[in-house]
């Protein structure tokens, strides 16, 4: 199958020319001027007037993942379909190590769950809760099963947490094999005090998962991160940055020459946590973890964005519907489960407050959205750019479309939107995932079983 892309603005996170793509099965193939004059094709795209973008990558989703008593509402279909109108074309979710199970044994769970699901390609991190001698040898089988990021856990005391003992090593044996370390840091020693405490006074609004998580307990465990993986030797990355004094801890690593990275969230760039006081259990719509901050800590991230020192913009999709899973917390706001959905927005949203209102160039749109998350998780050239013998994962992007996000027509598998009655501009209007057209306008053209397992290779430390 051959499809001709042609008058289309290209765009990359260094370049913008107008051009024609002609894609060959899975890759792009040829991109010059007027290849309708040369080229035979079986279908011709007309993108005048459009950006053409690399497919989004989000590096940090969670799919069908159990948790607090039920199980994420977006599957490897449901997830990947929503994924696809927003733009996003793979992404990496992350395969947990329950204790006392091996690294083997997580990840063949979570490749279960997508086979025959998946419509976009994907791939995982391996996250380590359990690090005894024999995990830390099976780490060295972790690049040929395609995994070369593991995740870590400073919070989440006696279900994912690590002792800092533990973590030092875990972050060792990873420099010695060329493993990206990536960590969700939050102090989760006092954030299980804190909690007691106010359970124990009675506290048990939603409120009170912002007030338990202070943006101080991030901001220690993101310092103490980037000094234990400094001492073990290794790269680190942070997810979910969420506050300026986390944020600095980064720059100034940065500006130290340290391999540290961080993506913040795009639903951090947005709101505060005085959703989380709305009535009537409403900000339960808005519990994850970390919580939302203030309006100050959000302009830091879009600073932080602006300014390099946060390298990627992701979504910790983790969704949850309002009736029937976010209600089990009710009573106790610990029983709430933790998540948001964000997969479908995030190029939108990015994309209308960030390129659309002044904030961040279209440069640096595509190098947070695809280019440096497939350049840290070991996916680029093949993804995250438009190039010859690149993957043909492209979006034709309408910069001037007019639209409002809802719930009603969203395709999260979920009961709510975030951005719920927001008019937005700037949308994708056709997605290609691997030569393959799965979103056409409103249609969606893809087959479940057709995503791919990416086998990843090493890090490119930026």
């Amino acid at each position: 199958m051959k499809t001709l892309i042609v008058g289309g603005q290209i765009v990359t996170a260094t370049d913008t020319y107008v051009a024609d793509i002609l894609i060959e099965g899975e890759r792009v193939a040829l991109i010059g001027r007027d290849l309708a004059s040369t080229v035979q094709a079986d279908r011709t795209v007309d993108a005048t007037g459009k950006y053409v973008l690399p497919g989004g990558i989000d590096v940090h989703t969670h799919l069908e993942l159990a948790s607090w008593g039920t199980v994420s509402a977006d599957d490897f279909f449901t997830g990947h379909v929503a994924a696809a109108f927003g733009g996003t074309t793979c992404h990496i979710d992350f395969a947990n190590q329950a204790r006392g199970h091996s690294l083997r044994e997580a990840l063949d769970a979570w490749h279960a769950r997508a086979e025959g699901k998946a419509v976009i390609d994907y791939g995982f991190h391996v996250s380590i809760t359990d690090p005894r001698p024999e995990v830390l040898e099976e780490m060295a089988q972790l690049p040929t099963w395609g995994v070369t990021s593991v995740k870590l856990f400073l919070a989440y005391k006696g279900v994912y947490q690590l002792s800092d003992g533990d973590f030092f090593r875990v972050c060792r044996r990873a420099a010695e094999l060329g493993l990206l370390p990536i960590v969700h840091a939050e102090n989760g020693d006092v954030i299980d005090i804190l909690v007691r405490e106010a359970l124990a006074r009675g506290e048990t609004a939603p409120i009170w998962h912002a007030h338990t998580r202070p943006p101080q307990a991030e901001a220690e465990a993101t310092a103490r991160a980037i000094w234990l993986a400094e001492m073990a030797g290794a790269p680190v990355y942070i997810v979910h940055l969420t506050q300026r004094d986390a944020l600095a801890a980064v720059a100034n690593a940065r500006a130290r020459g340290r391999p540290v990275y961080a993506e913040t969230c795009v639903q951090y760039l947005f709101f505060t946590a005085e959703e989380l006081a709305r009535p009537d259990f409403e900000g339960a719509k808005w519990v994850c973890s970390p919580p939302f901050r203030t309006r100050e800590d959000c302009e830091a991230l879009w600073q932080g964005l602006a300014r390099g020192e946060l390298a990627v913009v992701s979504t910790d999709h983790c969704p949850f519907n309002f009736a029937g899973q976010k209600d089990l917390g009710r009573d106790r706001f610990d029983h709430i489960p933790n998540g948001v959905p964000a997969i479908e927005d995030r190029l939108i949203m990015l994309y209308h407050a960030g390129v659309h209102e002044g904030r961040l160039s279209l440069h640096r749109f595509v190098e947070l959205t695809s280019t440096a998350p497939a350049k840290l998780f070991g996916l680029y050239p093949r993804k995250g750019t438009v190039a010859v013998g690149s993957d043909a994962d492209v979006v034709i992007w309408n910069p001037s479309a007019r639209h409002v996000r809802s719930a009603r027509t969203h395709h999260m598998n979920v009961d709510y939107n975030l951005w719920e009655g927001w008019e937005v501009v700037g949308r994708p209007e056709q997605v290609f995932s691997r030569g393959r057209l799965i979103v056409d306008g409103d249609r969606f053209l893809g087959t479940p079983g057709s995503g791919q397992y990416l086998q990843r290779t090493a890090p490119t430390l930026l």
